[in-house]
């Protein structure tokens, strides 16, 4: 597993540490994919309810509160596949 993917599971587990009501896929261009679920944070590629897709610094500043969720989807940077009102969901999470 890549040091980012490291980084971003340690990272998201501490936002989501109650973990989360749904399922939600980040994937990181280049770098692979975690899951978000009630059971917590994790490497991992199976289906999710929704997936976002952006590159390693998007992803990074996201997940470090540099990056708003909602300005990154508006400028095309973050990418949502799914369930638009889970991302909403997540994102709000995130804030």
């Amino acid at each position: 597993m890549s040091d980012i993917l490291t980084h971003a599971i340690a990272a998201l587990s501490k936002r989501l540490s109650d973990g989360f009501d749904g399922t939600a896929k980040f994937e990181i261009e280049g770098e692979g994919t975690i899951m978000v679920d009630e059971a917590g944070v994790r490497a991992g590629d199976e289906a999710a309810e929704v997936t976002m897709i952006a590159n390693a610094e998007t992803f990074q500043g996201i997940i470090e509160g540099d990056v708003n969720p909602t300005m990154a989807f508006m400028s095309g940077k973050l990418k949502v596949e799914g369930d638009m009102g889970m991302a909403m969901k997540l994102g709000a999470a995130l804030s």
